[in-house]
C-alpha cells in the first residue's frame, strides 16, 4: 500500500519539515554527484556501522573507527538511491506536517532527531557484528508515524495498491494503515533476527525502534500548557 493524502488539515507551516527536506535533499544531491568509489567512502564514513560501535575487533579489521557516535545523527540525512529518499520523504510530508503542528517547531525537531538516534541504536544492539551501513531518514520517520498514530487515531488516508500494474485507489483509517505497516516491520525484523537472513537489506529493527520511541516520546513532548490540544479536537474527541 502506498499512501497518498490524509484528511488532516495543518494549522500552520510546517518551517522544521520543509527544512528536513531540504537537507536531505541536498545530501542526497551531493552523492548523486559523487565517484561511485568516493560514494561508497562518504556512506561508510557517515553511517552507521553497527560493528564499529560493538565490536571493536571487527571495527579495527575493517579499518572502522570504534564508536562513532555522530554518525547516529549524520546517517538520517543519507540515502541510498532514488527510491529511498523519494518514499521516504514523502512518508516525511504526509505524516510530519501534522506532528510538528500539533508539538511546535522546536519540540518537533528535538523528538524527530531523538526518534532517529533511537531507530538506529536499536538498530546497533540487534545487529552487532554487521558491517553495512546502515543510512536514511526511515527510523526518525517511523517515530513520526507513531506520533501521528497517537494522535490522530480517527483520521481517514487514500492509499493506493498496484494489482497487476493497475493502480487502485482506497480510503481506510490511518491508524490502520499505520498498525499493518508497524507489524510488517516486527514481523520481518523477528525474521530476520532468528533467521539470521535479510534479503532486502531493510533495517526493520531501526524502523521499530523509532516507532516506539515516537508512542512513547510523543506524549512527553507536548507542552503542558498545549497537552489537551495534542490529544483533543475532531480526531480525538475526548
Amino acid at each position: 500500500m502506498i499512501p497518498i493524502r490524509d484528511d488532516v488539515p495543518a494549522r500552520r507551516d510546517p518551517w522544521v519539515v520543509y527544512a528536513i527536506i531540504a537537507t536531505n535533499v541536498l545530501v542526497f544531491m551531493h552523492e548523486v554527484g559523487l565517484h561511485p568509489v568516493l560514494l561508497q567512502r562518504f556512506i561508510h564514513r557517515w553511517g552507521v556501522i553497527p560493528a564499529a560501535f560493538l565490536r571493536p575487533e571487527l571495527a579495527a579489521a575493517a579499518g572502522l573507527q570504534p564508536i562513532p557516535l555522530l554518525t547516529l545523527f549524520t546517517s538520517m540525512f543519507i540515502h541510498g538511491g532514488w527510491l529511498h529518499i523519494i518514499s521516504n520523504m514523502w512518508a516525511l510530508w504526509l505524516f510530519g506536517d501534522n506532528v510538528e503542528d500539533r508539538l511546535g517547531h522546536v519540540r518537533f525537531i528535538i523528538f524527530y532527531v531523538v526518534c532517529g538516534i533511537t531507530a538506529m541504536l536499536t538498530h546497533v544492539l540487534l545487529s552487532p557484528r554487521s558491517s553495512i551501513p546502515a543510512v536514511g531518514a526511515s527510523g526518525a520517520i517511523a517515530g513520526v508515524m507513531g506520533a501521528y498514530f497517537l494522535f490522530f487515531p480517527f483520521a481517514r488516508m487514500i492509499v493506493m495498491v498496484p494489482i497487476f500494474f493497475y493502480p487502485f485507489f482506497f480510503e481506510l483509517p490511518a491508524a490502520l494503515y499505520i498498525l499493518v505497516w508497524a507489524w510488517t516491520q516486527l514481523a520481518s525484523g523477528t525474521f530476520s533476527l532468528l533467521t539470521g537472513y535479510n534479503a532486502s537489506g531493510v533495517a526493520f529493527w531501526a524502523h521499530v525502534g523509532g516507532f516506539a520511541a515516537g508512542m512513547i516520546l510523543a506524549p512527553l513532548a507536548c507542552d503542558r500548557r498545549r497537552k489537551k490540544r495534542c490529544f483533543a479536537d475532531e480526531y480525538f474527541p475526548w
